[in-house]
């Protein structure tokens, strides 16, 4: 229910009251009208109400399947499409800058303990991007490209591939962590998309309204605010997949009946063989071990012992 409220029906709440706002001032027709926007009648302030709260939960019906595509649109994915192609690259282009900057600070000279601060804070930045040979061109799709191209790459595991098996195999608290993590991100991208789609129809209504202007900036400006918001829950979502390989990797290995692995050598060579499986190559050359079944065998021979004696 929380999902569904901050996600899904709080954004468009926001758009259908802003949208019937702008009708009932008359901004549409001619010259604004704000003190007819809120009704003077208390049963006209319930249909008010009720009018944004049905319309807001339709709209959040509809909207509710586009949901990763509305990430993933925000992320940079827009090679796809011929218009938005020339345009990822010049983001990235803008992004490689800003990337090849941090570099710059991150190796550079610490003369001052200023400057040992300056290329601290720079290498904690530089570790929240993916190697510049791979960079998106939004911030967003950056912040999550970082974890979903090292998280599970640091024990060998190809983590885009691995991340829905381990995902399951998680704790109950680490999945709360993760589904408010996840939230908060959602939760960001739609307002961005609402405020984006609010100042749009606000620049058609107002646009013979200079004075009115300030609104359109005001949209504009909120959904920069809510994008800012994304890319960091964006970044605490991508932290936290590198916790889930840390703490539940060899999970993985135990729910596909592996052997657990001897050392660091033998957990990466696992792991690569575990990688092309899920990639769709051959199956590993790896011993299963069944451990249900070695129990009840454990189990019988116990018991067959004691009848003997």
């Amino acid at each position: 229910m929380r999902r569904v409220l901050a996600v899904h029906f709080a954004p468009c709440a926001l758009f259908v009251a802003g949208v019937l706002a702008l009708v009932r001032a008359g901004s549409f027709s001619g010259r604004s009208d704000w003190r007819a926007v809120w009704p003077e009648r208390p049963a006209a302030v319930l249909g008010v109400l009720a009018t944004v709260s049905v319309c807001a939960s339709l709209l959040g019906l509809l909207l509710q399947p586009f949901q990763v595509r509305a990430v993933r649109v925000l992320e940079g994915y827009w090679d796809r499409w011929p218009a938005t192609a020339g345009l990822a690259g010049v983001f990235v282009e803008v992004q490689r800058r800003r990337w090849e900057a941090l570099r710059e600070r991150a190796e550079g000279a610490t003369r001052t303990e200023a400057a040992q601060h300056v290329k601290a804070d720079a290498r904690r930045r530089l570790a929240l991007h993916p190697p510049e040979e791979v960079l998106l061109p939004t911030a967003l799709g950056n912040a999550l490209r970082a974890g979903e191209l090292s998280a599970g790459e640091r024990y060998g595991l190809t983590t885009l591939s691995s991340w829905p098996r381990v995902y399951m195999q998680v704790s109950d608290r680490m999945a709360d962590v993760l589904r408010s993590a996840r939230d908060a991100l959602d939760a960001a991208v739609n307002l961005c998309w609402s405020f984006l789609a609010l100042t749009v129809t606000s620049v058609a209504a107002l646009h013979q309204e200079p004075s009115q202007w300030w609104l359109c900036g005001s949209g504009l400006l909120s959904a920069g605010v809510a994008y800012k918001g994304a890319v960091i829950a964006a970044q605490t979502y991508a932290g936290l997949m590198h916790v889930v390989y840390d703490l539940h990797r060899f999970d993985l290995l135990e729910a596909m009946h592996y052997r657990l692995p001897p050392d660091r050598e033998a957990e990466e060579e696992m792991f690569v063989q575990v990688s092309d499986l899920l990639n769709g190559q051959r199956p590993p050359d790896l011993r299963y071990e069944h451990r249900d079944a070695s129990r009840v065998g454990s189990d019988a021979h116990d018991a067959d012992g004691t009848a003997d004696a």
